[in-house]
């Protein structure tokens, strides 16, 4: 099982966008239930802060599933944002970034499916 993080930035609300991209993927019927996905905190909430909240939403890929697959997911629901958020995709220590310069480039895409199912640092495949 592969596990993908996401983090977005820079949409007034962050977790907010989390929770409607955790929606999206599970609601996203070409994934037919082979992704789970759960909203964690990073680090500990912030001094003042009641926590409870969450800046990332971590992902399961399970099987025959490809990492594109999910990639392909998370770009649409980039594209139906009245304002496309920068979304960082991370597996071990490897981070890519999607933006507006690398989604609209299908080569990029490929390159960033690809580097995010190669083995990482961590051993996981």
């Amino acid at each position: 099982m592969l596990e993908i993080a996401v983090h977005i930035a820079g949409t007034g609300d962050d977790e907010a966008a989390l929770r409607s991209l955790l929606g999206w993927v599970h609601a996203d019927e070409t994934l037919a239930g082979a992704v789970r996905g759960r909203g964690t905190a990073e680090g500990p909430p912030a001094p003042g802060s009641m926590g409870g909240g969450f800046d990332l939403v971590q992902f399961a890929v399970s099987g025959g599933l490809s990492v594109g697959a999910l990639v392909v997911s998370v770009l649409q629901w980039r594209a139906s944002l009245r304002r496309p958020a920068a979304v960082i995709l991370r597996r071990g220590g490897v981070e890519v970034l999607l933006d507006d310069r690398t989604a609209a480039d299908p080569e990029a895409v490929r390159k960033i499916v690809e580097i995010l199912e190669a083995r990482v640092d961590d051993g996981a495949r």
